[in-house]
This record gives structure tokens, C-alpha cells and sequence, in this order.
């Protein structure tokens, strides 16, 4: 299934479960895939260790560093999907920094990408403007290239943004690294609904978000949310039901 499509069709609020591959080991990642899938995670970001994540907070960072301590690469990911893809109908969005996609080769990446059946990836080192020049010759076979968009963007940039986006917008609710957020902007639901309201893909709000309540609360707001941290540190420790919760919480927002 599309990557939109999903978003477009989910019951109640979209909910994206973030994932490190290769975080306890390469052969959990389809098991993770699948297990994520049934729970009803709407799309998978899976992300590609890498060993300075700007983005990313300590969570997030360390469960990278574990992947990276074992070995873990692109190519080895993108092999894994590709041996392991027939398992799982969601979608698939990488979450990558640009300099593995440059080691491996933009074109070659985009061919692999395709192959696994990715639909969608997310360069949070690369402005959308650039992405837009760095891959105008390049075959992407249709895998989405999401753009981040924050608080502090300018009105003129995000809606340059919003009409050249595809599959869909990440709105960043936070002013800095992927985390846990007891407290969100004042502002945030008023900017996710305007945004919502412009944007001919879907919106979905991510960084910080952690508690069933966040979850229903921004998807009113938005077409849902993508969770990191919160799931990264719940698989690590085992707390399956955690995670189960929250992913049911977006099932009980009314739109």
C-alpha cells in the first residue's frame, strides 16, 4: 500500500512507530516489522544508524550507537527488507542522514529503496530545497522524499514546502533534538491545524510525544503522529504493551 494512501485510510489518528535497525540485533528487525504491523502502526520510519545523529536526542542516539557497535550498515538494512519484505504490508519509510546515502551511492539507494518496497524517506541533514536539486536526476521510483518542517520555518518556505511535498509533511513539535516532552508550545495545535488545512498531503506531528493523551490531543489537530524515543526505549526494554497502548490511543481520536 502507498505510503499517503495508508495515512489517508487509517482508522482514527495515524500513528508511526520510529525504529533503529539493527537495535537488538539485525534478526529482530522484520519480527519488530511485523509485530508493529499488528499492533496497527499505519507506517514503520525505520532508521539507519549513523554515527553523528544531529537530530537525534540520547535515546535515540544511544540505541543508534548500539547498532552501529554491531555492525550495523545501510546495505545490511536494505538487504534485510529485501529478503524480508514478503512478511509485511506496511509501509516503510527510512529515516537516514545524507552521508550513508552518498557512500552508497543516491542512485544506487533509490534502486535499492525500491526494491525493498520502501515508500518513503526522511534526510533530516538535507533541506527540502536542496533535495529537490541534489535528486532532480535522479530515478526515485516513486519512494517519497518527506519534508520537515518546524515552528521557526517561515509562512514563505513552508508553503513552498507544503506544494512541492510528498507522501507526507513531518511537523517537528519541538525547537530541537527527538526526545520526550512533558510540555508542548502553546502555539502547536493552532500551527498543526493550519497546516493540515494547507497541505495536499497528509500532516503528521512527531518529536516529544510519549503519553496516550499527547497522541489523542495532537491527533485532532493533525492526520497523527510519528513516536521515537518512547518506542525505541520500550522495545529495548521490553515493555511490549507499552507500546501497544499508546499505538491503540491513536485508534481513539474521532475525525
Amino acid at each position: 500500500m502507498k505510503l499517503e494512501t495508508a495515512i489517508r485510510e487509517r482508522e482514527g489518528a495515524a500513528f508511526v512507530p520510529y525504529i533503529m535497525a539493527g537495535d537488538g540485533g539485525m534478526d529482530r528487525l522484520i519480527p519488530t516489522i511485523v509485530e508493529l504491523e499488528q499492533m496497527g502502526a499505519t507506517a514503520i520510519e525505520l532508521g539507519i544508524p549513523f554515527s553523528d545523529p544531529v537530530a537525534d536526542g540520547p535515546i535515540i542516539e544511544a540505541a543508534g550507537m548500539r547498532a552501529l557497535e554491531a555492525g550495523v550498515t545501510l546495505e545490511m538494512v536494505l538487504n534485510h527488507l529485501i529478503e524480508g519484505n514478503d512478511q509485511f504490508n506496511v509501509p516503510i519509510v527510512l529515516m537516514t542522514y545524507l552521508n550513508p546515502v552518498f557512500r552508497f551511492g543516491v542512485q544506487p539507494f533509490f534502486d535499492r529503496a525500491n526494491e525493498c518496497g520502501v515508500s518513503g524517506v526522511i534526510i533530516p541533514d538535507l533541506p527540502f530545497e536542496e533535495s529537490l536539486q541534489l535528486f532532480a536526476d535522479i530515478d526515485r521510483h516513486d519512494v517519497a522524499v518527506i519534508p520537515l518542517v518546524t515552528l521557526t520555518s517561515s509562512e514563505e518556505r513552508t508553503a513552498s514546502i507544503l506544494e512541492k511535498a510528498e507522501g507526507f509533511v513531518y511537523a517537528v513539535t519541538l525547537k530541537g533534538t527527538t526526545g520526550k516532552a512533558e510540555v508542548f508550545p502553546d502555539e502547536l495545535l493552532a500551527y498543526l491545524t493550519r497546516l493540515t488545512e494547507q497541505s495536499h498531503v497528509p500532516v503528521l506531528a512527531g518529536f516529544g510525544v510519549h503519553r496516550p493523551e499527547q497522541v489523542r490531543t495532537l491527533g485532532q489537530a493533525c492526520d497523527g503522529v510519528v513516536v521515537g524515543s518512547f518506542i525505541v526505549e520500550a522495545l529495548h526494554e521490553g515493555r511490549t504493551d507499552d507500546v501497544q497502548t499508546l499505538i491503540q490511543s491513536a485508534k481513539q481520536v474521532h475525525i
